[in-house]
């Protein structure tokens, strides 16, 4: 009886545990990507880029009407320093060129300009998903260096922009020659454009310096648009300038990348040359250019 009990209890036992379900494993977590959306690291959306790419079309071919010269010479691959004049009062070169270039040769550009734009609420984050990225060398250096990518800047920097139309065509001076030794650090060519049209598709008449530095802007223009239209639609509406582009040979440096110092007077007389060249080909165009509206 013992050994009946015993087996009955075992049996009963055992039915019981078939009873019970077995734990099921649970399933393994899909790796997580961790870019949750198509903004890179340093802010730029190519989704954003496509819907702005759509909504300029018009405006540089049909407004503007950009043509291109020499644009075959800008790099396909690998990183280059894009180096162009600036100008009109809200400038609408940079937007030009890195559309023409994303355009034509499929290729992304990142704009430098000063951190002024980062702080901007809600436009900076725009500026951002557009490709804008604080003018920092280390910046530039790892976007054409370890990146490979096509960096646009403008040495004239806000004098460019900020001069009066009596001034135009007049290239300021490059700066300090930062962007050539960028170049020469990351051992990649330079690029220069020239750009003609800018100066006529918003003309500064005369600038108001006091209400600039109490707003806190590098400068306050009063523009021949904001006569006509008014402040708003003034500051929005470019006059319809014909943009013509040239792009000249690049300048590549026989000197080793990756150095921490390279001869300042070197730097500063390469700068020179790179102004020179662009302030030339400008002279050139605007010889062979009938009207500001035709070309």
């Amino acid at each position: 009886m013992g050994v009946v009990t015993t087996g009955g209890q075992a049996a009963g036992t055992n039915k019981r545990a078939a009873l019970v379900p077995l734990r099921a494993e649970r399933p393994k977590a899909a790796p997580c990507d961790p870019r949750m959306s198509d903004v890179d690291e340093w802010g730029r959306s190519e989704r954003m880029r496509t819907i702005i790419r759509r909504l300029s079309t018009p405006v540089y071919r049909y407004w503007f009407r950009v043509e291109w010269e020499g644009l075959e010479k800008i790099p396909t691959t690998g990183g280059a320093l894009l180096v162009a004049n600036h100008a009109g009062a809200i400038p609408p070169d940079a937007p030009m060129i890195i559309h023409g270039i994303e355009e034509e040769l499929a290729r992304p550009v990142y704009g430098l300009a000063d951190y002024f734009f980062k702080e901007i609420p809600v436009g900076g984050t725009l500026w951002a998903r557009l490709g804008g990225v604080t003018a920092h060398p280390d910046n530039a250096l790892r976007l054409l260096a370890d990146e490979g990518q096509l960096v646009l800047v403008f040495p004239e920097g806000t004098k460019g922009p900020s001069k009066t139309y009596a001034s135009r065509y007049r290239l300021r001076r490059f700066g300090r020659g930062g962007f050539v030794e960028i170049a020469m650090r990351a051992g990649v060519p330079i690029v220069p454009i020239a750009v003609v049209g800018a100066e006529e598709a918003m003309p500064i008449l005369f600038r108001l310096p006091r209400v600039a530095k109490k707003i806190g802007l590098p400068y306050f223009p009063i523009t021949v648009n904001h006569l006509m239209f008014g402040p708003i639609v003034g500051s929005a509406l470019y006059f319809p300038a014909k943009f013509k582009m040239r792009v000249l040979d690049p300048i590549n440096f026989d000197v080793a990348p990756g150095q921490e110092r390279y001869s300042k007077s070197r730097v500063m007389d390469e700068a020179e040359n790179v102004r020179t060249e662009i302030q030339e080909a400008l002279f050139d165009m605007l010889r062979d250019r009938h009207s500001p509206w035709l070309g």
